[in-house]
């Protein structure tokens, strides 16, 4: 059976319909929308930054500290005119002409040399013996802490050590001795007789031995 609509229902049935539409287009837009950012805002320094954060301002490098002054007393001004290596039993010694100055002795492990610098200028130097690996000479600054022209070593059998120039409380000295190939010390550094008593005669209580070992040093290089 078929619906037969008049006039009257029809105006009504459209009305429905138009209210119907704007309901919904209504309530479309009034739904809210997710929003992003356009890529090209991105980074949050485009938007407010709290108050009194201070710029971050690049430090400027210290200034390097100047360079400690050199000490011309122990500049080394010359070096003895000595060829080849100094053998064992060999020294040399030449203080003619040099002028006063601060004395500092070296000794170097590896040369098995030592040397005697006044004012920087090198005096003396030879061949020495040197302790053992039982009984190795030290290395470092030391200076002299006494002297005996006459001693007597009161550890090993009272073995003469003429001319010492005591380093160590435990005993390393500078002294005489008959320095030959294939011989050592107990530590300490030994020096041919003649040797030891002109340095005993000249080195003060205080006056620094440095001992080193494979250290170079030449003309304008600084002894400390």
């Amino acid at each position: 059976m078929g619906l037969k609509l008049n006039a009257g229902t029809g105006i009504v049935a459209g009305f429905v319909l138009l209210v119907g539409a704007a309901g919904a287009w209504l309530a479309h837009s009034t739904q809210p929308e997710a929003s992003t950012l356009p890529p090209d805002l991105g980074a949050p320094a485009d938007f407010a930054q709290p108050q009194g954060t201070a710029p971050q301002v690049a430090q400027a490098p210290a200034p390097a500290a100047p360079a400690a002054p050199v000490d011309e007393r122990f500049v080394i001004k010359r070096v003895l005119p000595i060829t080849g290596p100094i053998k064992y039993g060999e020294w040399h010694w030449d203080a003619a002409g040099v002028p006063q100055g601060p004395l500092v002795v070296t000794v170097d492990l590896d040369a098995r040399v030592l040397s005697v610098f006044q004012g920087g200028y090198e005096i003396g130097a030879t061949a020495v013996l040197l302790g053992t690996t039982e009984k190795p000479t030290p290395l470092g600054v030391f200076p002299v802490k006494w002297k005996a022209r006459d001693h007597h070593s009161r550890t090993y059998d009272n073995a003469p050590m003429p001319f010492t120039m005591n380093l160590t409380d435990d005993g390393v000295a500078i002294h005489g001795t008959k320095v030959e190939k294939g011989y050592a010390s107990h530590g300490c550094v030994g020096v041919p007789n003649d040797f030891a008593r002109k340095l005993f005669q000249i080195a003060e209580v205080g006056t620094k031995v440095y001992i080193t070992k494979g250290k170079m040093v030449g003309k304008g290089d600084s002894l400390i």
